[in-house]
């Protein structure tokens, strides 16, 4: 018996350094300390509002945004949200959320991504389970191209119902946050490149607050672009509610995820930090 119990001691102890050997992703704070999961689910709980930064096509990410919500869901009223709806979609999402419509319906009305059924479903349906609410935030697409190719002056001749899916005409924009200046760079030089990116992240931070109550947390999901750093997002956040408590998560890729990289410090308040040659969903 003592044999058996021993043996099974080895091989348990054996798998479990395995399973340590190949890690899927290992998780860091700011300063690139590794941190457990269940010490950032604590501090999670303390934030109004936590902006999660994917990889579009990454896996991990996808099960992680679904873990972080289930695990912040019995201690938090929680509010769901995320870039890859469009704020015209809000009324087709809340009658799929309630029951009006069926998966088939919201799949015809809705603008859903082309792996929103495997990335994104899981987290409307826990929504849709649970009776929470989920927020669609980003800018319709057009508008932000129409910004692109026609200036900010080609929307302030929007009607009043347009101009109610976006955050107000003329907003801010500092085109010296260095996350803009790298796309102005990109650009050539072109100020209207990084502006469309912006009137994005003005739009997700305006309808987060609009949507976000008091008391309870508000989990955003969007690419890393428009949070790292703490810029994008973020900025406009602090800009209009500086009081309220942020959290940031974000995600890199590295060959080598035993350490973060030094490029990488900095990013976000929690970095998943994910194997370079992990399988993409698309």
């Amino acid at each position: 018996m003592k044999n058996t119990l021993l043996l099974f001691i080895i091989i348990s102890w054996t798998l479990a350094l395995q399973a340590q050997d190949k890690p899927a992703y290992v998780l860091y704070n700011t300063k690139g300390k590794k941190v457990k999961y269940k010490k950032m689910i604590k501090q999670l709980d303390q934030a109004d509002i936590i902006l999660f930064g994917e990889y579009h096509n990454d896996p991990i990410a996808h099960w992680l945004q679904l873990e972080v919500t289930q695990s912040l869901a019995p201690n938090n009223d929680l509010i769901l949200g995320a870039e890859m709806f469009e704020t015209d979609n809000q009324q087709v999402l809340n009658d799929y959320l309630t029951g009006r419509i069926d998966q088939a319906a919201l799949d015809t009305l809705a603008r859903l991504w082309d792996n929103y059924p495997t990335d994104y479903a899981p987290l409307v349906n826990f929504a849709k389970a649970n009776q929470l609410p989920f927020i669609a935030t980003n800018i319709p697409r057009r508008y932000a191209s129409r910004l692109f190719r026609q200036g900010i002056s080609s929307l302030e001749n929007l009607d009043d119902e347009e101009k109610a899916w976006m955050t107000p005409i003329p907003f801010t924009f500092d085109i010296t946050l260095p996350g803009y200046q790298a796309m102005l760079d990109m650009g050539g030089g072109n100020e209207d490149f990084p502006k469309a990116q912006a009137i994005k992240d003005a739009t997700m931070a305006h309808f987060i607050l609009k949507n976000y109550q008091k008391e309870a947390t508000f989990l955003h999901f969007n690419g890393t672009y428009h949070s790292d750093n703490y810029e994008g997002i973020l900025w406009y956040l602090k800009q209009a509610a500086p009081n309220l408590s942020y959290a940031t998560i974000s995600m890199v890729l590295q060959k080598d995820i035993k350490k973060l990289d030094k490029e990488h410090l900095g990013k976000a308040d929690f970095i998943i930090c994910v194997p370079e040659n992990m399988t993409r969903t698309y």
